[in-house]
């Protein structure tokens, strides 16, 4: 990472090249930073007249770390004070702190004797192992260092024993530096900035997950599989020394929750203004360069005017499908992410890595097929309380608004489309869209279906619709089939009484070769 010259950053921010590419792009260059000073260009005795370059508050960056932890501390626990001032170097937590207007006093002056509430508590540990030099004369902070050497682990997929060896080993080289001793206790140390994820058991046949009411239950209430690897353990709490016994769940979801997530964007002074970039700087001119110029969206916001009356309401797309994490095509292994998507950012930041939101990881042998559904319940809960709405505070504005969320598209191949919609995507009607308007037909050698129905869509007078030879022998002469509303499915379905898992399933009974009827032709014509 490099600091950002651009206007913006103002040699203040750290960045990866390639945004600060774009930055310089999109800004351009801070005015006056001709001798790269801040980059390694070494300067000479000739050019001590060089015109400096012109920072947004100077007496700021004077005081900020090279590293920019304070402002990242701040912006994850929403301590932003109005002045911008930055802590003391020698600054420790007392109880001279006044927590609720976010100043901190020197010792003998008055203050509320209060214990600080639990987040504001995370912050000042954190603050505590900033200012702790990770040696005397460092310019790092040692919470600085296992933020960076923990994000390499993630770039680069250390396994947790390789990442404790290098630990090891830099504090073998380097014995004067507050090097964490293991993987573990630097995840201690930074598990504080929050955005973790929830472990929820569920069963291996995917009937249920063990969560709320059934959170305490010993075995599947649907199909009676045991929730542990060894189901001899299951009574068993306590061994001999009385320390407890560490259980081992057969299948395990790892879930990120949403809400926090979507609170933090907003939270944040380096990602809050791109939240409103559709409605703020987005150019409408009728060409479709972001979801914002697509009907979908536009529809939408004519039907809920609620919602779209705030720009800061977030419109999230939704994308999973199963792959194997072995990259070893013989091995029967699939595990599926569900990667969210928010739209409010600019085309060139939301398809990026780095703003993806991931919701779950769910693993095993086999993919979740249409069991998805119980897999979802969390998301779909916290869906249903973004639509209420949340309250949220925005650093821009500098104030508290209630946060909305809606998801309006899901990006999916087929198989993985008729998972998560519940639809058959195979077989006489595998159109989602057309239902049971779907146009097929049996191919008596192929033994599979063929569709041709899509002459429909064209013109009524276009050539292709009368070209017998060129397509089925047949002549199309209907229209486009209506798409099925949300009400009518609805409707469909309140009478359906669907049991989850692979227990509950039909046997697997090989299918024969078989033909069809004269009537199942017929009905095709």
């Amino acid at each position: 990472m490099i600091l950002c010259p651009c206007k913006k950053c103002g040699n203040i921010y750290w960045h990866f090249h390639e945004v600060v590419y774009e930055h310089l792009i999109v800004d351009g260059f801070i005015r006056g930073y001709k001798q790269w000073t801040f980059h390694r260009e070494c300067t000479t005795s000739g050019t001590s007249s060089t015109i400096n370059p012109t920072y947004p508050d100077t007496d700021y960056h004077q005081h900020v770390r090279q590293d920019d932890i304070e402002d990242m501390l701040r912006d994850a626990f929403n301590m932003r004070s109005h002045g911008e001032q930055s802590f003391p170097p020698d600054f420790i937590i007392s109880e001279d702190c006044n927590i609720g207007g976010n100043v901190f006093c020197e010792t003998g002056t008055s203050a509320p004797n209060e214990e600080p509430h639990e987040e504001a508590a995370k912050f000042y540990n954190l603050l505590n192992e900033m200012n702790e030099e990770l040696y005397e004369g460092s310019k790092y902070s040692k919470l600085s260092f296992c933020i960076r050497l923990f994000h390499l682990k993630c770039l680069g997929g250390w396994t947790r024993n390789s990442f404790t060896m290098l630990l090891e080993f830099l504090r073998e080289m380097f014995p004067f530096a507050k090097s964490p001793q293991s993987c573990q206790d630097m995840k201690r140390l930074i598990k504080d900035l929050g955005l973790g994820y929830d472990k929820i058991h569920s069963c291996p046949n995917d009937c249920m997950m063990y969560r709320a009411d059934q959170k305490n239950q010993q075995s599947c209430h649907v199909c009676g599989k045991s929730r542990w690897m060894n189901s001899n353990t299951e009574d068993v709490n306590t061994d001999e020394g009385g320390a407890q016994l560490r259980k081992e769940s057969v299948k395990v979801l790892r879930y990120f929750p949403l809400i926090p997530r979507l609170q933090r964007l907003f939270m944040s002074s380096k990602t809050v203004e791109s939240m409103r970039w559709h409605n703020d700087q987005r150019t409408d001119d009728g060409l479709l360069r972001h979801p914002a110029d697509s009907l979908a969206w536009k529809s939408f916001d004519s039907k809920f005017p609620s919602f779209a009356s705030d720009p800061r309401n977030v419109r999230l797309g939704l994308a999973a499908d199963g792959f194997n994490p072995f990259k070893i095509m013989s091995t029967s292994y699939s595990t599926w992410p569900v990667v969210l998507v928010p739209y409010n950012l600019p085309p060139w930041i939301c398809m990026k890595q780095s703003s993806f939101i991931l919701s779950m990881i769910i693993p095993r042998e086999k993919g979740p097929g249409n069991d998805i559904d119980i897999y979802l319940q969390p998301f779909i809960e916290e869906l249903k309380q973004l639509w209420s709405g949340v309250e949220t505070y925005d650093v821009l504005r500098k104030e508290n608004f209630n946060l909305r969320a809606a998801l309006l598209w899901t990006t999916n191949d087929f198989p993985a489309y008729a998972n998560l919609s519940g639809w058959s995507a195979k077989g006489r009607y595998a159109c989602p869209c057309c239902a049971a308007q779907t146009c097929s037909k049996w191919l008596y050698n192929g033994k599979k279906f063929s569709y041709m129905g899509h002459r429909r869509w064209l013109d009524e007078n276009h050539k292709f619709r009368f070209q017998r030879t060129l397509f089925d022998g047949t002549e199309e002469y209907r229209g486009a089939p209506e798409q099925t509303i949300g009400s009518e499915i609805l409707f469909m379905l309140k009478d359906i009484n669907f049991s989850y898992g692979k227990m509950n399933q039909p046997p697997f009974t090989q299918t024969r070769r078989r033909s069809r009827d004269e009537s199942d032709d017929e009905s095709d014509e």
